[in-house]
């Protein structure tokens, strides 16, 4: 049934409330259930959240963040995670009587919000060269014209294939070998706009880009260093482990910009204290530093760390890991001499006794664990940033030993399995060789673009043919009005969707939309029942059987939609078995455990009730598969941003009330803004410095130094928000702001877009 019941909300004056001290409470489980029974109706909500992150159940479509081994809770879901599968198991659809009525230009002034509460698309559709309403086609048609597209290419290297992370394992294995049956390695995914720069950080320091930590570490460490991440939004249910690890007498540093709730205190709905009592205070010590004084803080704790080992020998530093397992000591610590503590105080915005309190707590625990999100990997020296706290883990031996290690928080669902499945531009000769063996094709060994070097290629007219199988490319990525731009350059662009987003009102010349089946929908091939798997955060595989019906006979799985086309392209007579795999998903996971390393017996290890265990040589036997064998400390020069006068550094964020580029709603209850989301966070002694009032409609302009002077970039009409806030900084949502951060504003490393240190001055409206 098309719908056009959802009106797009007028704007309204921002109702601001002091922010939130606590997060979660009754009051996420009134939000989680209204917007269920909303969007599901009362029986599908009662179908699916009992069915959520449940052994027999789905994964649920939001984070990736980890159940407990052997324990889960009859409610294993969280308030934004109840959002996402409200929004994904919708009774809303839209079909060709919804194109009919709207054509690409008048989608083109509907917000993102509107867009995605229209509902789910129900069949293929095409817009035509010359176009302005997308139209019905058939599925065989679809795969037609797009291996016509792929087959009249120059070189295969003229398409590229975009993957979300809510891509399964299965799927994602796949689509990387239809591409590299193509013949090109271009397959950008939401990794190199993420933890990018936690993966080329760790790659080099322990040999594995994953985390080393379980949910029974984090149990279990005496001192959790929790650096610019918000888990009260972005992964809810990390605070009930958090919760776990205060009662066993963990200390909890946070380390933000802003003052996130779910870091101050957490009430458990599941539980009496969480219902009618003051919940848990999590966070001991509360670190607001300034943004992009990370790499500082890590360095200076590295010197009071040498400072108190030269006075107590042996005490601090774990001399027999680093005489056994460490490279480039000597040369880190020599860096560390250079430090003057003088310099981190103000590159920080943190009292030196603040900091040489953090410092003491470190060298008195036993077992310390980092955890970071975008907050360190979005910085122009992400890279360095990570390599800094990976040197002060390993100087303490904190790697690889119960409670302790390094925690990248992946923000989406499997987007760690996407890159375990193959899913990089730069997957290694080991991966393509086992991969050809097993297919008896011949893999391309030149390296292929990622997300920023795909847009660039696509401005330059390089890029003829683009494929996203799910995401919203055009609004996750940065520079949105170049992206739109290099989208058009396209011949064709074909998105694998389950809801209308802003990606596809910037087509090719001709554009696709091909409607796929979700996380909560029933599969069934050949009248048999499957079942795909995902990897969460820490290295767990594991099954997601969705139930529910599909919204219409026209969905197909990801798995179909990628063997089909690649018969369509290739032919009846390639190598690959497109066929068998499409029909039965356990002949997929065959071919991937004589492919992919840790996943052999996959089919029976993943019907395990908790799954399985990735290996992780660091973890699992102090061993590190680097290019010297051995874990590797960086030096780095110290960097750290410095506001230029008349100016603030912004950092980009989400709201409480959205999931990356899916907005649920204009309200972020715990930073205490309802009813807008054009809005600027700024410390109220700065909004006053420079000239403005609270409530003020202003434009953030961005201001960048590239090769030909400074680029400038410009967003309009956001209100003034007093909120605390370092001096100097501020904060806004996105995607609203990603066009702010142009194309050239990378992390050195890792390519990743600088989304959370962009320079910008504020101009009146």
């Amino acid at each position: 049934m098309d719908t056009e019941s959802i009106p797009e909300p007028a704007r309204r004056e921002v109702d601001q409330h002091p922010p939130k001290q606590w997060a979660v409470g009754v009051t996420a489980v009134a939000v989680a259930l209204g917007r269920s029974v909303k969007q599901m109706g009362a029986l599908r909500t009662a179908q699916t959240l009992v069915a959520l992150n449940q052994q027999e159940g789905f994964d649920c479509p939001g984070c990736a963040w980890p159940e407990t081994p052997g324990h889960r809770k009859h409610a294993e879901f969280c308030e934004n995670g109840a959002k996402a599968v409200a929004e994904e198991a919708t009774k809303r659809t839209i079909g060709p009587d919804f194109f009919a009525a709207h054509s690409v230009s008048d989608l083109r002034a509907r917000s993102e919000y509107w867009m995605s509460q229209q509902g789910r698309i129900t069949h293929p559709m095409v817009l035509a060269a010359g176009d302005d309403h997308y139209r019905p086609i058939e599925w065989d048609q679809a795969f037609a014209l797009i291996a016509e597209e792929l087959k009249a290419l120059e070189s295969p290297d003229q398409a590229a294939f975009y993957t979300s992370g809510r891509t399964s394992n299965e799927a994602a294995f796949l689509y990387q070998l239809f591409a590299r049956s193509l013949g090109t390695n271009n397959l950008p995914d939401c990794s190199n706009m993420c933890h990018e720069s936690s993966g080329s950080a760790l790659i080099e320091a322990i040999g594995i880009g994953k985390g080393s930590v379980s949910v029974p570490d984090i149990e279990a460490a005496d001192l959790i260093i929790i650096a610019g991440q918000n888990p009260g939004t972005n992964h809810p249910r990390m605070l009930s482990v958090l919760e776990k690890a205060k009662e066993h007498g963990a200390t909890i540093i946070a380390v933000n910009p802003l003052p996130e709730a779910g870091l101050l205190r957490f009430k458990d709905p599941q539980k009496v204290s969480g219902v009618i009592g003051k919940g848990t205070a999590l966070a001991d010590e509360f670190l607001q530093i300034r943004i992009g004084g990370d790499m500082a803080l890590f360095r200076g704790l590295g010197k009071l760390l040498l400072d108190a080992e030269k006075k107590a020998p042996g005490t601090v530093f774990d001399h027999a890991f680093i005489n056994e397992h460490c490279l480039g000591v000597d040369d880190y610590l020599a860096e560390l001499e250079k430090v003057d503590l003088d310099e981190i105080v103000t590159a920080t915005g943190l009292s030196e006794h603040t900091i040489r309190a953090t410092a003491d707590r470190m060298i008195a625990s036993h077992r310390t664990i980092i955890c970071w999100a975008m907050g360190l990997t979005q910085q122009a020296h992400g890279v360095a940033t990570i390599e800094e706290l990976t040197n002060l883990l390993l100087l303490r031996g904190m790697i690889g030993k119960p409670g302790a290690g390094v925690c990248p928080v992946r923000g989406h669902s499997n987007v760690q399995g996407d890159r375990t499945m193959g899913v990089w531009e730069k997957m290694p000769d080991a991966f393509l060789d086992a991969l050809d063996r097993e297919f008896t094709i011949t893999s391309p060994r030149k390296h292929g673009l990622d997300t920023v070097d795909t847009i660039r290629a696509m401005a330059a007219g390089d890029i003829k043919v683009f494929m996203a199988m799910g995401g919203n490319f055009v609004s996750a990525t940065p520079d949105t009005h170049a992206t739109a731009a290099a989208m058009g350059n396209c011949r064709l662009t074909v998105q694998v969707s389950t809801k209308l987003n802003a990606s596809h009102l910037r087509p090719g010349t001709t554009a696709l939309i091909l409607p796929t089946l979700g996380r909560t929908d029933k599969d069934v091939r050949d009248g048999r029942k499957q079942a795909v798997t995902v990897e969460d955060s820490m290295s767990v595989v594991h099954l997601s059987r969705g139930s529910l019906p599909p919204s219409s006979a026209q969905l197909r799985s990801e798995v179909s939609i990628i063997c089909d086309l690649a018969q369509a392209t290739l032919g009846a007579d390639h190598p690959v078995p497109w066929g068998p795999m499409s029909d039965d998903y356990d002949t997929i996971r065959d071919h991937i455990s004589r492919v992919v390393p840790g996943f052999a017996g996959f089919n029976d290890k993943v019907r395990h009730p908790d799954g399985f265990v990735l290996p992780h040589p660091p973890r699992d036997t102090r061993s590190f598969p680097t290019r010297t064998g051995k874990a590797n400390l960086a030096t780095n020069p110290l960097q750290w941003l410095r506001v230029p006068e008349g100016r603030l550094i912004l950092q980009t964020m989400r709201s409480h009330d959205q999931y990356n580029t899916t907005i649920y709603g204009h309200d972020d209850r715990y930073r205490g803004i309802k009813g807008d989301r054009r809005v600027v966070l700024m410390n109220p002694a700065d909004i006053t410095d420079l000239g403005f009032t609270e409530g003020q409609s202003v434009d953030l302009v961005s201001e960048f130094a590239g090769t030909g002077g400074i680029e400038e970039r410009r967003v309009e009409g956001f209100r003034i928000v007093g909120y605390p806030t370092p001096r100097g900084n501020a904060a806004a949502y996105y995607p609203e702001t990603n066009p702010l951060v142009p194309l050239e504003h990378v992390a050195a490393k890792s390519n990743t877009p600088v989304s959370k240190a962009i320079t910008i001055r504020l101009e009146r409206c």
